[in-house]
């Protein structure tokens, strides 16, 4: 299902987990993986002086320091690579979320997977940049799905049973809901529909009554069912839901009451452009707090066939 896969890793212990889940996807589906470091950011003019992304130091990114690093990556990774049949280590010097978008271009990968949210407050650079600016660019402007892993609960995709697909029934949810169902077939797994009621968007009193309130749902409830239940044919292992609320709460709290392994959702509720379309402060805040993996989805460029799962 997924013959190539990105990941993008600073070879800290912040990507542990996301290494976990990569490492796996590839020997689960017998991907080829691309295991992408970016550097630092370059200095000014013709300086080979860069920043390096975890230490913070200014380095001469020369042939032998590349090679060094890319020695270095090995060793951290040495037992996953032993487990890999196919893996290339690429180097690249510049600001991350460029850098990795390029390769993404070179690689033409089905999925990229990303470093989420570090916890320890000395992750530094790439605490800041990943929870910014870098995650937000590279999930915007991918043409594939981008998963993104911050805890190390449930970061095993050969574990994964449990999906929830959470929608806002944009037209960037159809592909979503595409990639999620494909998953949920090719391992077999439960694939829970969900949609949250957002009342802070209803302005009317009317509407904020508890017969107001109950008429909403009951139309999201049909919603669910005429745009995505009736659509997954002889596929039974699925259940839907609808409530109201924050939906990055109830998104969370949903899927850690479903005990789910993988969170997938699209980016924004706005029928845009997806080269326009922001990164929804619900899916910032999804990644952020989700116990599980969290699966952004953009575009339908280059999403898994179900024939091929």
């Amino acid at each position: 299902m997924f013959e190539k896969i990105l990941f993008a890793t600073t070879g800290s212990p912040e990507c542990d987990s996301a290494a976990r889940v990569a490492f796996d996807m590839a020997r689960q589906y017998g991907s080829k993986l691309t295991l992408f470091h970016v550097l630092g950011i370059p200095g000014k003019g013709d300086s080979n002086l860069v920043i390096d992304t975890r230490t913070g130091e200014e380095v001469d990114a020369d042939a032998e320091y590349l090679e060094g690093v890319a020695d270095e990556l090995k060793t951290t990774y040495a037992k996953q690579l032993a487990g890999c049949a196919s893996c290339e280590i690429e180097i690249a010097v510049g600001v991350p979320s460029r850098e990795i978008l390029r390769m993404a271009r070179s690689r033409d990968p089905d999925i990229i997977v990303l470093c989420g949210p570090a916890e320890a407050p000395q992750a530094g650079f790439y605490k800041r940049g990943v929870v910014g600016d870098n995650l937000r660019k590279v999930a915007k402007a991918a043409r594939c799905p981008v998963l993104t892993v911050s805890r190390p609960s449930a970061s095993f995709w050969g574990g994964f049973s449990n999906i929830v697909f959470a929608t806002d029934f944009s037209k960037a949810s159809e592909s979503a809901f595409q990639f999620a169902v494909t998953v949920s077939k090719a391992v077999d797994g439960e694939l829970h529909l969900f949609h949250c009621v957002d009342l802070n968007r209803f302005q009317s009193p009317i509407a904020l009554t508890q017969d107001g309130i109950e008429a909403r749902l009951a139309e999201a409830r049909r919603r669910l069912q005429h745009e995505y239940a009736a659509k997954l044919g002889d596929f039974k292992r699925f259940t839907s839901e609808v409530w109201e609320g924050t939906p990055y709460v109830e998104i969370v709290k949903f899927a850690r009451e479903r005990q789910a392994d993988l969170i997938v959702l699209a980016h924004h509720a706005r029928d845009v452009d997806p080269d326009e379309r922001p990164f929804g402060s619900t899916l910032e805040q999804v990644i952020v707090r989700a116990s599980c993996p969290v699966v952004s989805v953009n575009r339908p460029d280059r999403l898994p066939q179900a024939a091929e799962a």
